[in-house]
C-alpha cells in the first residue's frame, strides 16, 4: 500500500514568505488515515518550518503511516525553503517521542510545572529577598535582549530572526517594563550583596492552563554552587502563590542539565518536549 500526504487548503503564504498552518491527509491508496498540519513557526521567519497536530487512525497506526508523512512532511518544508524543522510533543506521547528519535530530531527544550503547596516555602538561612529596582532593570534588559537572541542563534535560528524573536518577547510580555501588570521581578541577596533575580508573570503556567511563568532565573557567577538557584525558585512560588496562582510553569533548554536536575528535585513535572530536526 502506497502512503502519501495530500494537501486539504488552499497555501496561504505570508508577505514577508511565511506560511499559514496547512491542513493535510495523510492517505494510504488514497484513503484518508490520518492528518498533519504544516506551516512555519510564528515569529521565526520563513526559514524555520512547524509541524503539529500528526494523527493516524488506529486502525492504520503501527504500519509506518507517520514515518512517511513527517518524511513528506520535511520534503514539503524544504521545497518552501525552510532550514530547520520544528515540533512539539506531549511527554506521555512514548510512540511519537520514539519516531522523533529515529528521524533524526532532538529535543530542544521542555515545559515544566507544578501544583504548589498551599503555604509559602520558606527561603534558606542567610537568604533575603527584595524587588528588583528600576535601575537594576535597565541594565537587565539591555543584556537579556541581547543574550536570549543569541540563545536563540546558537540554536539554529536564523540572527536576524532571532534576533526579532528576542525583540518580540520582549514587546509582548513586558510591554510597560517593570510596570507591566502581572509581572514580578525578584531579587535575592547573600552576603549582603545581589546574588540573583527572577522574573514571574501571572497569567498562564503553560498553554491553557492558569498559573504563574517563570521567564527567567539567573544567578550571579560569583554566587554559583551555593543553592541561591533553589532560593530563586522558591522566591518564584512565593510570588506565584501572593498572586493567588496555584500552578507555576517553565522553559527549559535541554542542554541545561543542572537547571533541569534543580526543577526535577523541586518536584516539576515535564508536560511537553520541543523538537528540532535541520532540513
Amino acid at each position: 500500500m502506497t502512503t502519501t500526504l495530500r494537501p486539504a487548503a488552499p497555501l496561504q503564504r505570508e508577505p514577508d514568505g511565511t506560511v499559514r498552518p496547512r491542513p493535510y491527509d495523510i492517505c494510504v491508496n488514497g484513503r484518508p488515515a490520518g492528518s498533519l498540519s504544516v506551516g512555519t513557526a510564528p515569529g521565526m521567519g520563513p526559514t524555520v518550518g512547524l509541524l503539529e497536530g500528526l494523527t493516524v487512525q488506529e486502525a492504520d497506526r503501527g504500519r509506518g503511516r507517520a514515518t512517511v508523512a513527517l518524511l513528506a512532511a520535511e520534503e514539503v518544508l524544504r521545497g518552501w525553503g525552510c532550514t530547520l524543522a520544528r515540533c512539539t510533543v506531549p511527554a506521555d506521547a512514548g510512540p511519537a517521542l520514539r519516531l522523533a528519535t529515529a528521524l533524526g530530531w532532538t529535543e530542544g527544550g521542555r515545559n515544566m510545572v507544578k501544583t504548589l503547596p498551599p503555604a509559602p516555602p520558606p527561603l534558606p538561612a542567610g537568604v533575603t529577598a527584595r524587588p528588583m529596582t528600576e535601575e537594576e532593570y535597565a541594565r537587565w534588559e539591555t543584556v537579556s535582549r541581547e543574550a536570549y537572541a543569541q540563545e536563540w542563534a546558537a540554536r539554529g535560528l536564523p540572527e536576524e530572526q532571532a534576533r526579532a524573536r528576542s525583540e518580540a518577547s520582549y514587546r509582548d510580555n513586558l510591554p510597560q517594563g517593570l510596570a507591566t501588570p502581572g509581572v514580578s521581578f525578584g531579587v535575592v541577596e547573600a552576603d549582603g550583596a545581589p546574588a540573583g533575580h527572577v522574573w514571574v508573570s501571572s497569567g498562564q503556567a503553560e498553554p491553557g492552563v492558569p498559573g504563574a511563568y517563570v521567564f527567567d532565573v539567573e544567578v550571579r557567577p560569583e554566587f554559583r554552587g551555593r543553592g541561591l538557584g533553589r532560593a530563586l525558585m522558591l522566591l518564584a512560588e512565593r510570588t506565584a502563590l501572593g498572586a493567588g496562582d496555584g500552578v507555576i510553569g517553565l522553559h527549559v533548554f535541554a542542554d541545561n542539565a543542572p537547571a533541569r536536575r534543580l526543577y526535577d528535585s523541586l518536584g516539576y513535572t515535564t508536560t511537553r518536549l520541543h523538537w528540532s530536526k535541520p532540513l
